[in-house]
């Protein structure tokens, strides 16, 4: 065995904070795209369903990352399950996610 259950649990946790960093810093990045299209079409005075539908497609990218971020979610929770059925505790390393509840959440390798 060359990692130790500790190591992978700081690990998985590490990668999994950034991963949900990752999809908010998406999120933040297409809203900003999102108001800027629709500012530069109305100050502009363009039609106004110009760019509709790269607006829509937009949306749709949108509504993917909201998606993946609830499986990411579901992906935390499954190793929580995961840690507490190796023994390894049921607390996340600090200054992790919390869950909707404000519980910690935890992970295991």
């Amino acid at each position: 065995m060359s990692m130790t259950v500790p190591v992978a649990q700081l690990r998985i946790a590490s990668d999994i904070s950034e991963a949900e960093k990752a999809l908010d810093e998406a999120l933040i990045r297409q809203s900003s795209l999102f108001t800027t299209m629709v500012s530069a079409r109305r100050e502009t005075g363009a039609d106004p369903f110009a760019g509709h539908e790269a607006l829509l497609r937009l949306a749709k990218s949108q509504q993917a990352l909201l998606e993946a971020g609830g499986n990411l979610a579901r992906v935390h929770g499954s190793l929580l399950d995961v840690q507490r059925e190796m023994g390894a505790g049921d607390e996340c390393p600090p200054n992790l996610p919390r869950d909707v509840e404000g519980r910690k959440l935890s992970l295991a390798g």
